[in-house]
């Protein structure tokens, strides 16, 4: 993994590029390597970066999933909800 995606002591750092970002040149990625007419070496260049555009794209999501996690528990800590019953759903 990049120096920029993962700090020194192994914690995951943010990446540098947006979801947005990452996931609309993904895209391009993905859209190049399907039409063709590329070399091989091309090819692999293209995958290579697709795989880490993806990678960044999973850092973002995970780091939202443990976000929306923490504040599920926040809430059902706090018994949280209109006149205080929990109605199990986050919003």
């Amino acid at each position: 993994m990049s120096e920029s995606a993962e700090t020194g002591n192994g914690t995951a750092a943010e990446p540098e590029m947006s979801y947005e970002e990452s996931r609309e040149e993904l895209n391009n990625v993905v859209r190049q390597l399907e039409s063709g007419g590329l070399s091989l070496k091309d090819s692999l260049a293209l995958w290579e970066r697709g795989e880490e555009l993806a990678r960044v794209c999973e850092q973002w999501l995970e780091g939202a999933r443990a976000k929306l996690a923490a504040a599920m528990d926040e809430r059902a800590e706090n018994g949280a909800g209109a006149g205080g019953e929990d109605t199990g759903t986050p919003f």
